[in-house]
């Protein structure tokens, strides 16, 4: 019976008016906090939607430019085979012949290998690009984590 009655008072004591006062201060200190928060995780998940969306941009943007890279390698290539072709077509032994294709497969490898390496150091770029506005997100999410800690 004691036991009762002693939560009975403990009860009535927490719902005085003093008591009641502090309970609802706390409450709406744990509400405002609350609040914070989700306002900080909305701003925190609209900058990474922003991030990906400029990402998707420089991504769209350096992809338009490779392919205009290489239709514009591909438009000299054919040009040089073309050429090449006359050129072979006018000459007047097999040596010369020999000579000449020899000539043109060195240019064409030669060309190819420089256009490949362009193609990857600009690949190379647009990924470090690319990934930029994503990476600038983590280190904001590592600082967040950090500050919470």
């Amino acid at each position: 019976m004691d036991t009762i009655q002693s939560i009975t008072e403990k009860t009535k004591a927490l719902f005085s008016g003093a008591n009641t006062a502090e309970f609802n201060e706390q409450a709406k200190g744990a509400m405002e906090k609350s609040a914070k928060m989700a306002e900080d995780f909305v701003a925190f998940g609209k900058g990474n939607v922003e991030a990906l969306v400029e990402s998707s941009k420089i991504a769209a943007k350096n992809v338009e430019a490779l392919g205009q890279e290489a239709a514009d390698y591909a438009k000299t290539s054919f040009e040089s085979a073309t050429e090449a072709a006359k050129t072979l077509a006018a000459a007047k032994s097999p040596t010369e012949f020999m000579k000449l294709q020899g000539d043109y497969a060195r240019t064409a490898f030669d060309t190819m290998i420089a256009e490949g390496s362009r193609s990857t150091e600009r690949m190379l770029k647009m990924f470090g690009e690319f990934a930029q506005p994503i990476s600038n997100r983590v280190a904001v999410a590592t600082d967040k984590m950090k500050i919470s800690a």
